[in-house]
């Protein structure tokens, strides 16, 4: 018989999610509920989400430790876990967990890019991605790791620890301009898809960046009023445009820090990874490697890291 070794729960705005895992990283079972940390507020809102996933895994067996990440441990959380500077490796996360009162949860600590330089830059979930991403795949010590999503996360990793990264706010953006731009009034509601649509955005942003975004959104709406487009692809023209805004910029970025010969990875869910990796390819440079979800495998590791597990 199996034995459970940890709880570990995935929490993040919207949603929440918690993992039975055993020592080997196995979901044993997986608890979900719409109980993100932003639609919560005050600390018997966050006891009782957390009981409503995992509530039955501990009172079956109360001595699992219990970890968290995400943004749980941010402003808007249960507890505002301070930030961890680059560089930031498992250790340095593990050596900074934090705990809500009178609770046996541990919440993992999110990750502060600030040079001085540039504006500063945070990431809350995706440092434990990268911790999982790290444990399965050790040739990714040295890597750029790129995590698709609402704020995207472009990371460079070093000797096993995340020296410094980048965040592109596509995702949000992409459904900010189809629910609240003059762009999204020649959409249907529901999106087809089209990848011809989707690469020629890809392909817009790739030969003609330069003309700036701003310039170029322009043209989601253009080119369905001139029917060069249906507008039926319009959703598909304006995911491929910024999609591949980012790409081209992600990419720079990359070389500039001296990652091009280094490995580069997606992590996330696999149906946004393959768009990403269809948008790499048009750019003649597909990730080395995909990933699907790694934060139950970056839980365990750093549990272990901070030595909660017996």
């Amino acid at each position: 018989m199996v034995t459970p070794a940890l709880i570990g729960v995935d929490w993040g705005s919207t949603s929440l999610r918690a993992f039975l895992l055993d020592a080997d990283g196995s979901v044993l079972q997986e608890h979900a509920a719409a109980k993100g940390a932003s639609t919560l507020h005050g600390h018997p809102a966050f006891v009782a989400a957390l009981d409503e996933v995992a509530g039955a895994w501990r009172r079956a067996q109360p001595a699992l430790p219990l970890l968290a990440c995400g943004m749980v441990g941010s402003q808007h959380g249960w507890l505002d876990v301070p930030y961890v500077r680059t560089a930031a490796g498992a250790a340095d996360l593990a050596a900074k967990l934090a705990q809500p009162s009178d609770t046996a949860l541990h919440i993992v600590p999110g990750v502060l890019c600030d040079d001085g330089k540039l504006p500063p830059d945070v990431m809350r979930g995706e440092e434990t991605q990268i911790v999982g991403a790290l444990a399965q795949h050790p040739q990714l010590a040295d890597s750029c790791i790129v995590l698709p999503g609402t704020h995207s996360k472009w990371t460079h990793v070093a000797q096993g620890a995340i020296v410094r990264f980048a965040t592109h706010m596509t995702g949000e953006l992409y459904a900010v301009l189809r629910q609240h731009s003059v762009l999204g009034r020649l959409m249907p509601p529901e999106v087809t898809p089209d990848a011809q649509a989707f690469l020629r955005g890809v392909a817009a942003a790739r030969d003609h960046g330069d003309l700036g975004l701003p310039h170029q959104l322009f043209a989601v709406r253009s080119l369905g009023v001139t029917a060069q487009l249906p507008h039926a692809a319009l959703a598909e023209y304006l995911s491929g445009l910024l999609i591949g805004h980012e790409l081209r910029a992600g990419l720079a970025w990359r070389a500039a820090h001296g990652l091009r010969e280094q490995p580069l990875a997606l992590v996330g869910a696999a149906p946004l990874c393959e768009r990403y990796q269809l948008a790499l390819g048009h750019f003649g440079q597909p990730a080395h490697l995909v990933l699907d979800n790694t934060a139950p495998a970056g839980l365990l590791a750093l549990a272990r890291a901070a030595r909660l597990l017996s």
